[in-house]
Parts: C-alpha cells; structure tokens; sequence
C-alpha cells in the first residue's frame, strides 16, 4: 500500500493540474487576451502553493529519517527558489 504522505501529495498534484486544465479551458472560453491574462495570473497564486504544501507533506514524512540539517537545507533551498522566481 501508499504511503500516507505520498498519497498526500499525489492528491494535491492532480488537484493542481485539474485547476491548470480547467483555466486553459476557461482561457479559451473567454476568448480575451485581456481576461486571458487575469486567468493566468490567478495560477500564479496556485503553484507555489502546491509546491509548499507538498514539500511540507514530505517532509513530514520524512521526518523520523532526516537529521535537523539536512530538513534546514530543504527549506533554504526552498526559500531560494522563491527569492530567484520573485526577481
């Protein structure tokens, strides 16, 4: 059987592409670069979120098997990725 955390993040990974799949079908319903634009913004609020939370649910997995290091490693590479997309 699955492992909790993985299920858990397996669930929030289709829950992202499903929204990813439904705005490219509203992008072409609405037929409007300038609503187009307004859509596609909203998924900038979306995946770094999904990308935080399943990096929490692994890491809470995980956590009996990693040192104290090893998780402040992670999460500074995490931050980084963030301050490098930010600019």
């Amino acid at each position: 059987m699955w492992e909790k955390a993985v299920l858990g993040m397996a669930a929030l990974r289709i829950l992202s592409g499903s929204i990813e799949i439904v705005a490219a079908l509203l992008i072409l319903k609405v037929n409007q670069v300038e609503k187009a634009l307004l859509i596609n913004s909203g998924l900038a609020i979306v995946g770094p979120l999904i990308l935080l939370s399943t990096t929490a649910i692994g890491l809470l997995g995980m956590a009996d098997r990693l040192n104290m290091w090893k998780m402040v490693w992670i999460f500074a590479g995490i931050t980084l990725i963030f301050v490098g997309v930010r600019k």
